[in-house]
Parts: structure tokens; sequence; C-alpha cells
């Protein structure tokens, strides 16, 4: 059922990434072994689930959303979700915001920042069929030293 989750990306063993999961995906996600939810959208954002935090701690798993204004990602963002990922490096992760764009991009630092990954393995990241704006394309180009 994963394969069916909007965007659904396998990033690594233990990191997967999606755009919106619905609640019979959410029990999936579960049932594959992940521990850890994380939110990249905003409250407002299309497809948003207000009751998202229930559906993933009822699934036994823990809940944690970093709202991203998907037209002004900020550095602090990305420093905070890299600091969750770093405290769940040991736990299987899957990170969604509403299309798998705004999950790319921190996922792709994350990967170079973090994990020491090449600029060619963290794109593996990214959704292929994402074309970033100017936006999004000067918030990637972040100096991984900075981190």
């Amino acid at each position: 059922m994963l394969e069916t989750i909007l965007n659904y990306m396998q990033i690594t063993e233990n990191i997967a990434s999606s755009g919106q999961p619905n609640e019979p995906e959410f029990a999936a996600i579960a049932d594959a072994g992940y521990d850890v939810i994380i939110n990249l959208a905003m409250p407002n954002s299309e497809n948003v689930i207000h009751s998202e935090g229930h559906f993933v701690t009822v699934n036994n798993m823990i809940y944690i959303h970093i709202p991203v204004p998907f037209d002004a990602p900020k550095f602090f963002h990305l420093k905070s979700f890299i600091k969750i990922m770093e405290t769940f490096a040991d736990k299987k992760v899957w990170v969604h915001c509403v299309k798998n764009y705004r999950a790319s991009a921190f996922l792709y630092h994350y990967l170079r920042m973090s994990r020491g990954f090449s600029d060619a393995e963290a794109q593996k990241a990214i959704l292929p069929s994402w074309e970033p704006n100017e936006i999004w394309q000067r918030f990637m180009s972040i100096d991984s030293k900075l981190v």
C-alpha cells in the first residue's frame, strides 16, 4: 500500500517521503515499521488532515509538525528539521508535506549536511517530477557549512 501514497519515495532503508497520506495510509506506514511522522505542510495546506496527529499517535508513531510556508522556507525550519532527524537517526522516519516538494528539499539538505551524502546522492531524495521555483532553488543552495 505504501506505493499508492501520493509521490511516495523510499530514500534510505529508514527514511521515506511522500505527499499527504490519508488515514488508512498512516496505518500502512505504521504497519511498515515507521516510528516517526514529520509533517512539513502548513495547517491550512491543500488536503490537510486536521486530526493527523491523532491518526499518527493511535498507530503508535510519534508525530512532529514543522509548518513550513511554501513561499517562505527559512533556515530555522531546516535547522529544526535536521536536529529532529538526528534525534531519531536510529528510527524509521516518514517525512511528508502536501506533494513531497518541501519534504524533498529538506531531506536533500539533511542527507548532505548531516549524513555526509554527496550532492549527487542527496539529489535522489528530490521528487523527480518536481521543478523547484526560484524560492526553492535558492533554499536548496544553502551552504552545508551553516548547520
